[in-house]
């Protein structure tokens, strides 16, 4: 291999690693967080917004019950959900209600 050859590959590596961590889920990323149901905007969830979507961004209603956004340890079913049965966020997906 030449040294051009080394370079190239060792630069490929490093980007093909920095996208690999960046598509971690972000609860792999940082302990002291936890996913929240039913807390995103329309288009503003961290990951997963049921079938036939991708992740984040993919949320197609405010409050859906099955995308979920990163919020403080804790805070989850403090926090205000429309579509939620208990009115809060929910550390699981549900069947989200009329809002």
């Amino acid at each position: 291999m030449t040294q051009a050859t080394s370079k190239i590959s060792a630069a490929a590596l490093a980007i093909a690693l920095g996208a690999a961590f960046a598509a971690l889920p972000a609860a792999a990323q940082t302990a002291d967080k936890e996913k929240c149901y039913g807390v995103a905007m329309k288009g503003k969830n961290d990951c997963k917004a049921g079938a036939g979507t991708t992740c984040a961004g993919t949320s197609k209603i405010d409050y859906q019950g099955n995308a979920w956004s990163m919020v403080p340890k804790g805070t989850c079913e403090k926090t205000a959900s429309k579509t939620s049965p208990t009115g809060m966020g929910q550390l699981a997906e549900f069947k989200e209600k009329k809002a």
